[in-house]
């Protein structure tokens, strides 16, 4: 095979409809695969869809009930073996710094039944590994992989909101991160953002007013500010303010925008956190669970200079932290019951033992149950995350 290097280098030089392409061939070349195919997890990660050239032809599979959806799920290499074919497919994780992306599948022959060496799986999964990397940037300039991901039509304000998020899943030593919206290809106003650096985690829940572009419009403008202060260095109280100001400026009261916005220190897990008319948070810790109780303040842009007052509270290595908007509580069965805050913590405890990043799917399936089949009446977002903690004197 290539020399190590080359494979990346030449999926730095190509065209980015390409990548996958240059990833292909170079398995062929060196283990001989009979077959090798990517598949792209949907927007509401429940499928996994591949990629062709448009149109798709291939159904998709589902992530529940498929070999491909386990290892997508495990984020482990899977193999399944085909007797009859005499081959071996294997099955490795497309992801990039905890967000799952997809599955990269790849057909051997197997004629002697043995299954494929570690060493084999190893160099398939560092493939996999080098062109997750390669995707995220490929998607700014090509939209094959953006399509690849569409189980449906995306509505205009959905497309503007999950052009806004930083991604769906992240994982540093010191904690893991997972969120997910609902309905994925119908959502209005619900956003959520995070960046981190070597000693801090930013993190922003939205739960924006009203519905359709208006709505996803106004969840633009007020990330777009609060990633402005952020990135100019200001503190927690002023990228607040100035996020209020701006949505306040453009709406005169008129429309504005619970927000939670959190800043993490990462060496002690001491927390500052805005609750500016927000979603609320619950925290697992040692089996039990809790709703956090802060000291509501007023949505960003109902009026004019509000000042709003940082609060604090530490998090402990094994924290869960759970951040749940409104969509999800006010949610109604076709009875009209409303989704309780017993089925919510119920929901929690099931899913404890799940990864960050899966929690968040695992939960709105649960609300999905609930509310049955029919249209959303509003959005709902989960985000989870996990602490670790960074390790004394490090």
């Amino acid at each position: 095979m290539d020399r190590p290097g080359t494979v990346e280098r030449r999926l730095r030089a190509a065209p980015p409809h390409e990548i996958f392409d240059v990833i292909r061939s170079a398995i062929e070349r060196r283990h001989r695969a009979r077959k090798v195919e990517l598949l792209m997890a949907d927007y509401a990660m429940t499928r996994l869809q591949p990629v062709e050239r448009l149109p798709h032809t291939r159904p998709p599979l589902s992530v529940h009930a498929s070999v491909p959806g386990r290892a997508f799920g495990a984020q482990e290499p899977c193999a399944e073996r085909d007797d009859a074919a005499a081959v071996v497919v294997v099955h490795l994780p497309v992801s990039v710094r905890g967000d799952r992306l997809g599955i990269l599948s790849v057909t051997l022959p197997d004629p002697e039944g043995d299954g494929p060496a570690a060493g084999t799986v190893e160099e398939l999964q560092e493939c996999a590994d080098a062109l997750a990397h390669e995707l995220v940037v490929a998607e700014r300039d090509t939209d094959l992989f953006l399509q690849a991901r569409r189980a449906e039509r995306l509505t205009l304000a959905a497309e503007m909101q999950w052009q806004l998020l930083p991604g769906r899943a992240c994982a540093r030593p010191e904690y893991t991160l997972g969120a997910q919206l609902e309905p994925a290809y119908a959502i209005f106003g619900d956003s959520f953002d995070w960046s981190s650096s070597a000693d801090d985690l930013h993190v922003t829940v939205n739960n924006g007013m009203g519905e359709g572009i208006q709505a996803a419009l106004l969840t633009n403008l007020a990330v777009s500010a609060l990633r402005n202060a952020r990135r100019a260095g200001l503190s927690l109280r002023d990228q607040a303010y100035l996020a209020d100001q701006a949505v306040y400026g453009q709406h005169q009261g008129d429309q504005y925008l619970s927000a939670l916005l959190l800043h993490f220190h990462l060496p002690t897990g001491d927390v500052e956190i805005i609750d500016a008319g927000s979603p609320r948070i619950w925290r697992v810790r040692e089996g039990a669970v809790e709703l956090i109780e802060l000291e509501a303040q007023l949505p960003l842009g109902m009026f004019e200079d509000t000042v709003y007052e940082p609060q604090r509270f530490t998090v402990a290595p094994g924290d869960r932290l759970l951040f749940i908007s409104d969509g999800v509580y006010d949610a109604l069965s076709p009875g009209g019951e409303k989704y309780s805050l017993r089925a919510l913590a119920r929901s929690i405890n099931e899913t404890r033992l799940l990864p960050a990043s899966q929690v968040p799917r695992a939960m709105l399936q649960a609300l999905l149950g609930h509310r049955g089949s029919g249209p959303a009446a509003d959005d709902a977002l989960v985000m989870c995350l996990d602490w670790t903690g960074r390790p004394d004197g490090e």
